[in-house]
């Protein structure tokens, strides 16, 4: 029986074949720990990330929903500051449920469109 890592590695590059983030609609992808949340802005064509938010970076403490609903606003100030508006959401193997779904939700309320 594959345990949670090997799924998670399995779905992630279902995904990864489905999905490219160019230089016009970058992918934002979502990395989540037990003490931390992170999302990032990346254009596969250049292979850099453009812009980067945590919560480590704001100082907020745990991982829950209202968290990860901010970094998901200071992502989405941070890319509409470096002129873009529109991306591809990378879940990265994660459901799309909770802390997810809030950090999506704040970049939409900040301005991104998916």
């Amino acid at each position: 029986m594959p345990n949670i890592k090997d799924r998670r590695k399995r779905i992630k590059l279902s995904i990864r074949h489905k999905i490219e983030g160019t230089s016009a609609r970058p992918r934002l992808s979502v990395f989540k720990s037990n003490s931390a949340i992170y999302a990032q802005v990346i254009d596969d064509t250049k292979g850099c990330t453009l812009t980067a938010a945590s919560s480590k970076e704001y100082d907020l403490k745990g991982v829950n929903q209202n968290v990860s609903k901010e970094v998901g606003k200071k992502i989405a100030e941070k890319t509409i500051a470096a002129g873009i508006t529109q991306i591809v959401f990378d879940r990265n193997g994660y459901l799309y449920h909770g802390n997810v779904k809030a950090l999506a939700d704040g970049a939409r309320e900040g301005g991104l469109k998916f």
